[in-house]
């Protein structure tokens, strides 16, 4: 039978998983996809996904886990770090700083940036939004992968002294 705090590991994995999963799609495809376009079309669509994600099924995940990883966190410290509890500790600041911290202190503001250019500016606007949106996205995606093998690990080892 999973311990509370192994149901909180496998809930904080899940998420960091589905976070991190859509965060490596971006990278991975749709953000190319959009650089194909003309620069005002890719930038139109991309500000209707800025919209459009903020909505309970991403935000859930998105600002659940990164509670959870806090609560992580504070109970590796609070406990002890033993040595599955290190690596919690370490998968739960890297999300924290990756994928959640990433997110607020440089994707949001780009994206706040682009809502507020108009289709005229898109020639210039758009390659420089692509170019430093994407360079933090691939920072937040490397961290949420290493954060959930981080997590992984600490699961795996579980023999927690919490």
């Amino acid at each position: 039978m999973l311990s509370l705090l192994d149901a909180v590991v496998v809930l904080t994995l899940v998420g960091a998983g589905l976070v991190t999963g859509l965060l490596f799609a971006f990278s991975l495809v749709v953000m190319r996809a959009l650089q194909e376009l003309p620069p005002a079309a890719g930038m139109a669509v991309m500000q209707r996904i800025n919209v459009l994600i903020i909505r309970p099924l991403f935000m859930l995940p998105f600002l659940g886990t990164a509670l959870l990883c806090l609560a992580l966190a504070l109970l590796a410290v609070w406990h002890g770090v033993g040595a599955d509890s290190a690596w919690l500790l370490a998968g739960a600041i890297v999300y924290l700083v990756g994928p959640w911290g990433v997110t607020i202190v440089f994707n949001v503001p780009l994206n706040n940036q682009l809502a507020r250019r108009s289709p005229a500016e898109a020639a210039e606007a758009w390659p420089a939004y692509v170019r430093d949106w994407l360079r933090w996205n691939h920072v937040r995606t490397a961290l949420g992968a290493a954060a959930v093998g981080l997590l992984g690990v600490g699961l795996a080892l579980g023999q927690s002294v919490m």
